[in-house]
């Protein structure tokens, strides 16, 4: 099923040239944190050719879109998306960036579509799409 508009989480955007479109919203858009996460990337590869693949994926992504900025309703949201994978029995901090993706998904009412469906679980409020492996079609 397609969604109209949805987030894509980081899994998604680093394989998203491998991936059906047919499996993504029509309207995909990223957060912030999503930049913030790939923005890492190049810094913690010692190996010269991934840290130049990984800065040219970052500079398609920031060209290709305008990222959902971590707002005020966004820092609501993840209170509760904490509280929610506390009960869980998971730690936030140990998922920093996907609490903070689901936070800003939930608070602009857009499901998430990500490849680890597993990183979401149990946040309320929150619709998880997962997107598989092309090869797994």
């Amino acid at each position: 099923m397609s969604h109209v508009a949805g987030v894509l989480d980081t899994s998604v955007v680093i394989d998203l040239e491998r991936l059906d479109p047919a499996h993504l919203p029509q309207e995909p858009v990223i957060t912030a944190i999503t930049l913030a996460e790939l923005s890492v990337g190049p810094l913690v590869t010692e190996d010269p050719a991934e840290r130049s693949a990984r800065q040219a994926r970052l500079q398609v992504v920031e060209a290709a879109f305008e990222p959902l900025p971590f707002d005020a309703a966004a820092a609501r949201a993840f209170g509760g998306v904490a509280a929610a994978l506390r009960r869980e029995g998971r730690k936030p901090a140990a998922r920093a960036f996907d609490a903070l993706i689901a936070a800003t998904a939930i608070a602009n009412g857009l499901p998430v579509h990500t490849r680890n469906p597993a990183d979401f679980a149990g946040i309320d409020g929150l619709t998880v799409v997962e997107v598989g492996d092309p090869a797994d079609h």
